[in-house]
């Protein structure tokens, strides 16, 4: 196991995605689109990171667990950075996720009851064959409109 022993102890793209739980994909995307910020470069090209990065990494996950998307972590990142209280962005943006959220549900209850209501009807009808004129006898008798 990695130890984190020195306040400036520099870790690899590796050693990070161990400490933090995350693979080594995530840490270079993290880097790529600005969460992450590489401290240095070793002299095999490696990208080093200070031990902070752990705390950062594993907030980038609690944050995601939450409905964050990687978007809205930059913004708290970037309130935390200035000084600035990031928790009424925290609470407009989470406002916001339980909104789509409600939104979303209602859409699958919607599908959900459409495709009960479906199979329900097609236990009964017998198995249709390729005509020419049908494609799939089963989907084209729902007389409901597409959404």
């Amino acid at each position: 196991m990695i130890a984190i022993n020195q306040v400036d102890e520099m870790l690899t793209v590796s050693e990070l995605s161990k400490l933090a739980s995350v693979t080594p994909d995530a840490i270079r995307h993290y880097t790529h689109i600005g969460l992450l910020k590489v401290e240095r470069r070793a002299k095999n090209g490696y990208r080093l990171f200070n031990t902070a990065n752990v705390k950062n990494v594993k907030f980038i996950r609690r944050a995601q667990g939450l409905g964050f998307t990687l978007a809205d972590i930059a913004v708290i990142f970037q309130h935390s950075e200035e000084r600035q209280s990031p928790c009424p962005a925290v609470r407009d943006i989470i406002r916001e996720r339980i909104d789509d959220n409600r939104t979303r549900l209602a859409e699958l209850n919607a599908l959900q009851q459409r495709m009960d209501e479906a199979l329900d009807k097609w236990k009964t009808m017998p198995d249709g064959e390729p005509d020419g004129n049908a494609i799939c006898y089963l989907i084209e008798s729902v007389t409901e409109p597409i959404e």
